[in-house]
């Protein structure tokens, strides 16, 4: 089910080129393009180098220059994930995002972050849930309860999902490596 307004475009084709736009609070936050791995209607793999700042350091992981990130989108669930990898494919983790289902349209894959963030390392050993706190602040809560709602509740089921091992599973599928 294609819940994004935007998703009456056919699945983009593999090869092809696709800007992903991430947005917030209904505001542009970064708009980079990204190699489409597969898209089956439902859910779509790209693949783009990191897009942000030369280095950003969270404290558990370090995004910088040269890394390569999978990105699975979802039309239809409340999160993306995000396969991080160094430049010499080493892989250092999973990043999910909380974002309302992402909308698709020729060329173009546009996503509502929506504050809430679950990192998953390497080995799997560290799960750690991340911005609970901006979330409280974002007003989610008040401007659309039901938003608010799926998405503690997403972070909630993805967290539980990972921790029993099911992140193989959600990922797998027809991707390219």
């Amino acid at each position: 089910m294609n819940t994004h307004p935007m998703n009456t475009h056919p699945p983009l084709a593999p090869g092809t080129t696709a800007t992903i736009v991430l947005t917030k609070a209904g505001k542009e936050k970064v708009r980079y393009p990204a190699e489409v791995l597969h898209d089956d209607g439902t859910r779509l793999a790209v693949r783009a180098p990191w897009a942000g700042p030369p280095v950003r350091d969270f404290g558990f992981v370090r995004f910088e220059q040269g890394d390569v990130f999978t990105e699975h989108y979802w039309r239809d669930r409340w999160f993306s994930v995000k396969e991080v990898r160094q430049a010499d494919g080493s892989l250092k983790g999973w990043y999910c995002d909380i974002t309302r289902p992402a909308g698709v349209t020729a060329g173009q894959v546009v996503v509502e972050d929506l504050d809430l963030d679950l990192w998953v390392s390497a080995d799997g050993a560290t799960v750690l849930r991340l911005d609970e706190d901006e979330f409280a602040a974002s007003g989610l809560a008040e401007r659309d309860p039901q938003a608010a709602a799926a998405a503690a509740r997403t972070l909630d089921e993805l967290e539980a999902l990972v921790r029993a091992g099911g992140l193989d599973d959600l990922l797998g599928g027809p991707v390219a490596g």
